[in-house]
């Protein structure tokens, strides 16, 4: 490995063949899927994936990493997009995506985010994060680990841990287990919330000081008797609530202008 890598960009190649293995085998890719790739690195999953889907879209801050798999994809096999993952928009190659990588871990959590803002133009996501960040996001309600990032995706997509992979698959290995999940859109007809964006905001404040009840985190803008026409126990705690509870919570506050 002639790349020295960079702790700004939270770089760890995957280089364990039997764990790029096992990750592709779980994506499966066609040859005529709309496929981008999210930090690629030294090409660890550009190399099996870039033989069946053409061309295959990469997105690589890194930019000596960028001019790396220009020359070595010189043949138009793969698109390499150079810069920020954050910033780059889905739908600018087309729709029914199919989203991979092994996401560095810094931004693991707004990338996230990204990918549900876009899941309409999405088919699905394979992306590799740490195991602590998997385990919050497959949380079910009355976890530890259940949180807004929970509720958030869980309401986006349908959510399954795919395989572990440990930190000696990759160079250097970081401090972290690693795991790879699938993330599969949710069809319309099961995303209710009136307003996305008032069910963010309920979810960000119940979560706001997790120790506290939703009479206090949620007081503002729930009465007592607005708790009992929803059914719901103002002396829980966020973590308490399901999915569905936050939506009805949301939907009930639309109602209500509030």
């Amino acid at each position: 490995m002639s790349h020295r890598p960079r702790k700004r960009f939270s770089q760890n190649f995957l280089v364990d063949e039997s764990a790029i293995a096992a990750i592709v085998a779980a994506i499966a890719p066609k040859i005529d899927d709309t496929m981008v790739e999210i930090g690629p690195g030294l090409g660890a999953l550009t190399r099996p994936l870039s033989r069946v889907v053409r061309p295959l879209h990469v997105v690589e801050i890194d930019r000596d990493l960028a001019a790396r798999l220009r020359a070595e994809y010189a043949g138009g096999t793969i698109h390499v997009h150079e810069g920020d993952a954050l910033e780059f928009d889905l739908r600018s190659i087309g729709g029914d995506v199919r989203v991979v990588g092994n996401l560095p871990y810094h931004i693991s959590t707004p990338l996230l985010f990204s990918f549900a803002a876009q899941a309409a133009v999405l088919r699905d996501v394979h992306v590799m994060l740490q195991s602590e960040v998997v385990e919050r996001i497959v949380a079910a309600a009355g976890a530890s680990d259940y949180g807004r990032l929970s509720v958030m995706l869980q309401y986006r997509f349908h959510i399954e841990k795919v395989l572990d992979v440990p930190a000696s698959a990759f160079e250097p290995p970081p401090n972290v287990e690693s795991a790879v999940i699938r993330m599969v859109p949710r069809e319309a007809a099961e995303l209710t919330a009136g307003r996305e964006e008032t069910l963010s905001e309920t979810v960000a404040q119940a979560f706001s000081q997790r120790r506290k009840t939703l009479r206090n985190t949620l007081g503002r803008h729930l009465a007592p008797e607005d708790f009992a026409a929803l059914d719901i126990d103002p002396q829980a705690r966020a973590q308490n609530l399901t999915v569905a509870d936050f939506v009805r919570i949301a939907n009930y506050r639309e109602e209500r202008g509030g």
